[in-house]
């Protein structure tokens, strides 16, 4: 009999290639949006953290009181990390003076950290397992953490590499690449290359984003952000009226049991 965890669905989505798909579109959202509030309307990183995080913790609070899985409560919870994770990011790399090496690395630990006392208190990171108040609240705070750790990542690639913001999204898109291959064409574990798969979507959103969006001089498009966001936003909910939207269970939890 399967433990009690997977007697129910999961609260989050099954992994298909559609949640891949509308994760890394709100990955670029949340840099779109997130640049929107701090520089196209002049709030600062400080204050649009502020409001971020209130957004934040309103979504997350009402994921975790609704008893089953709700498409667009949850893409909207992943896309409020997304934001407040881009504030963030910015406000300690350039505000704080931390630096992209520096803020990477501590974030780099961070979800590392997180990850593992997850891991230690429940006994698996698995997602299939997103059924209960604890395992959701260390799911919102990996997610966070991994969407703030790849904005940091994501301008050092493109800014201190030199590769700018093209090249830093060629090869973040190559690396998830070869990933997914290690995911469908190999015996390692499923539950660990799912997490590294989403941390590395958000640099990949963020150069993306930054890509559409900044000067001409700096190696972007120079697109404007609200209309930019307003166009993925779009995109999202498209795609969550188009294709299937079903909560994850069994199956995945089957493939992951292994490794959780």
């Amino acid at each position: 009999m399967p433990p009690a965890s997977h007697a129910k669905s999961s609260k989050v989505p099954e992994i298909i290639v559609t949640f891949w798909v509308i994760k890394i579109a709100a990955t670029t959202l949340g840099e779109t949006g997130g640049d929107t509030l701090s520089m196209s309307f002049n709030l600062g990183y400080l204050a649009s953290t502020l409001i971020f995080f209130i957004l934040f913790v309103a979504f997350v609070a009402a994921q975790i009181r609704a008893r089953a899985f709700h498409p667009y409560l949850y893409w909207s919870t992943i896309i409020a990390t997304t934001l407040l994770g881009t504030t963030m990011a910015d406000f300690a790399d350039r505000s704080l003076g931390i630096g992209y090496i520096g803020g990477t690395s501590i974030l780099l630990a961070f979800v590392l950290g997180v990850l593992a006392i997850w891991r230690l208190t429940t006994g698996s990171i698995s997602v299939s397992r997103i059924t209960t108040p604890v395992n959701e609240s260390f799911y919102w705070l990996t997610i966070l953490a991994s969407n703030t750790l790849g904005t940091a990542l994501g301008d050092f690639l493109a800014d201190d590499t030199g590769l700018g913001f093209e090249g830093g999204a060629l090869v973040f898109a190559a690396i998830l690449a070869g990933i997914a291959g290690l995911y469908y064409f190999t015996q390692l574990s499923k539950t660990l290359l799912f997490w590294a798969g989403f941390i590395l979507t958000r640099p990949l959103g963020a150069t993306c984003g930054d890509l559409l969006t900044k000067p001409v001089a700096h190696g972007g498009f120079n697109l404007s952000r609200p209309a930019s966001s307003a166009v993925i936003a779009a995109f999202i909910i498209l795609m969550i009226l188009l294709t299937p939207q079903r909560p994850g269970g069994q199956h995945e939890a089957g493939e992951e049991r292994s490794a959780a």
